[in-house]
């Protein structure tokens, strides 16, 4: 909105986006107000809404990494105005965070099979092994098995090590960037997909890559230790914790469908129970208004001593 207004700038259109938030809130009055990465809302809007509207719930949710100093002082610079904040990492990572009365807790990346349409898990014969989509593979590096690779040098290892394997790269080695429709359609020609984000030492931090291949039917290789091997097992998800053992995994799978297809229905089936979007907004609406069940989900909610 601040960008449509400001002729392309975003600082051009932040008084508009500001008045329009608060003469949206004073029309339909809501109940509940998310905001999330919304940098272009001040705070002082905020506390007016919040003081027109005293009856009203707000969260702050982000679903950036908790290693990014910038992201960090976002999210403190909005704390003490919200209900509660959810973040896409679980754990003791969170404890910055936690106010008294102001619980912090873990978000999932939700899958959505209105969106999320593919069904490479169906298909014995796909264009491609593997699929691996990175924006920027230089910088900056990406700690994979406890070494700081370029990904252009990684997704070169890689191809050493599975010299049958064919890679559809997008963003890296000059291979240009996908996005959109070009972007669901290639994940719909690729068996296996790599779920690689920035560093696998933040308790169930991912970028929504996860959702994207799980959810399309691809088989999904995430590094033991994230976490995510506690809400998974081996039949539903790839496991490995060297790049021999991912290498021994894809030349495997790539030559064994059937395999390759049975750990991907069963991981895109289990992802979709555990995070569909429908029980990630229930979710959020229970931590919202304070009547969270936490034994109805399987992941870790709310951090506790922190509510």
């Amino acid at each position: 909105m601040a960008r449509a207004r400001g002729f392309g700038s975003r600082r051009w259109g932040v008084g508009f986006a500001n008045r329009t938030l608060r003469e949206l809130c004073a029309m339909h009055r809501p109940e509940l107000l998310l905001i999330g990465h919304a940098d272009v809302i001040q705070n002082e809007t905020l506390a007016q809404i919040r003081r027109e509207l005293p009856e009203m719930r707000v969260v702050q949710w982000n679903v950036d990494p908790l290693f990014e100093e910038g992201n960090v002082r976002r999210l403190q610079a909005r704390v003490e105005l919200v209900d509660a904040t959810l973040i896409s990492t679980a754990g003791e990572a969170l404890r910055p965070f936690a106010r008294p009365g102001k619980p912090v807790g873990f978000l999932p990346n939700p899958v959505d099979f209105s969106v999320e349409t593919g069904r490479s898990d169906l298909r014995e014969a796909l264009a491609f092994d593997l699929f691996y989509a990175c924006g920027n593979p230089a910088r900056p590096p990406r700690l994979v098995f406890g070494v700081e690779w370029n990904m252009n040098d990684f997704t070169t290892e890689l191809a050493r090590l599975c010299p049958a394997l064919r890679m559809m790269l997008p963003g890296i080695a000059g291979n240009p960037r996908i996005t959109g429709q070009s972007y669901q359609a290639a994940l719909e020609q690729a068996a296996i997909g790599l779920n690689i984000s920035r560093r696998p030492d933040y308790w169930l931090y991912s970028s929504d890559r996860i959702a994207h291949l799980t959810g399309n039917g691809l088989a999904v290789f995430t590094e033991r230790g994230t976490g995510y091997e506690t809400l998974f097992s081996d039949g539903e998800m790839i496991f490995a914790s060297s790049m021999a053992e991912l290498a021994e995994w894809l030349n495997r799978l790539s030559a064994a469908p059937d395999e390759r297809q049975a750990i991907a229905t069963a991981g895109r089936a289990r992802y979709h129970a555990l995070f569909n979007e429908q029980r990630v907004a229930r979710y959020i609406e229970e931590v919202a208004f304070e009547r969270l069940a936490a034994e109805r989900y399987e992941w870790p909610t709310l951090l506790k001593d922190a509510a």
